[in-house]
């Protein structure tokens, strides 16, 4: 009977790692003379796209807060593909001079850096931008009222709200960018095994505990290189994907006036101009 037990148990384990791993990306394109910017690439989905656009043949620059973190993730891209072009960048996206300085080495917070590279985006077309969300964009809403939490904070809340703008911005940088050979499409990557959580002892040891249900960083970046490679996405932007196929957005990221209003405070925020 216990071997029974463990026969099915084994099974079913199986499928479920199957199920959890979700859609994989099927596209060969090569990437040769391209430039693929990945941004926190140093870990996690971050690494793992950065390995697989490098195998296509991109050139990939690894922006990264600390870079000698981000210089061991390219040594290891090097050893895993032969022949990668990877090089390490410095980039904090929480500072607006770090944010500055990138965007100045690379042409001689994710919207004033693609406002900064949206010039050379659009002389190198086609080009697409791929912006992770996250299936909690489902729980957050704009607090327009206290935009950057500085009355009240609570993480939970703070990350569903930021997960909820790349939603918006994604939408409404699409609509701007409408006819330009630009596309941009922002995508939920699945709850994945990666290194958020190593700060909380709890949510490691959750994380542990449910490992089976997780997405490794592999399986996890599988829609980031879809929506970054497939060929049938040349021409869709402003969509939301989910394992490598298209995927609900709320009702609240959806709404044309608020990505609108989002956008507007964005720029009041940064102090700059964005038409």
């Amino acid at each position: 009977m216990v071997k029974s037990f463990l026969n099915v148990f084994t099974v079913l384990s199986v499928h479920q790692r199957k199920y959890a791993a979700g859609g994989r990306c099927r596209s060969t394109a090569r990437l040769d003379g391209k430039v693929a910017l990945i941004t926190g690439a140093n870990t996690g989905i971050g690494k793992e796209t950065a390995v697989d656009l490098a195998s296509r043949g991109a050139r990939v620059i690894l922006a990264c807060r600390d870079v000698e973190k981000g210089e061991e993730a390219a040594a290891e891209i090097q050893a895993r593909v032969g022949g990668a072009k990877v090089e390490v960048q410095e980039l904090d996206l929480a500072d607006t001079g770090s944010i500055r300085a990138f965007a100045q080495r690379f042409l001689r917070g994710h919207f004033l850096l693609t406002y900064l590279l949206i010039g050379l985006l659009k002389r190198s077309a086609p080009s697409r931008i791929v912006v992770v969300s996250s299936l909690a964009h489902n729980f957050g809403w704009i607090r327009f009222h206290d935009l950057q939490s500085q009355g009240s904070y609570n993480s939970g809340l703070a990350y569903c709200q930021s997960k909820l703008a790349n939603v918006l911005f994604t939408r409404e940088l699409a609509r701007r960018l409408h006819g330009s050979n630009v596309t941009v499409n922002s995508l939920h990557p699945g709850t994945v095994r990666s290194e958020l959580v190593r700060h909380s002892t709890i949510m490691s040891l959750l994380f542990a505990l449910f490992s089976m249900f997780l997405k490794s960083p592999r399986e996890g970046a599988q829609t980031s290189i879809y929506c970054a490679v497939a060929e049938e996405l040349q021409s869709i932007s402003g969509q939301h994907f989910s394992d490598c196929a298209p995927a609900f957005v709320a009702p609240q990221g959806r709404s044309p006036e608020t990505a609108r209003k989002l956008w507007d405070a964005s720029c009041d925020v940064l102090g700059i101009e964005w038409d």
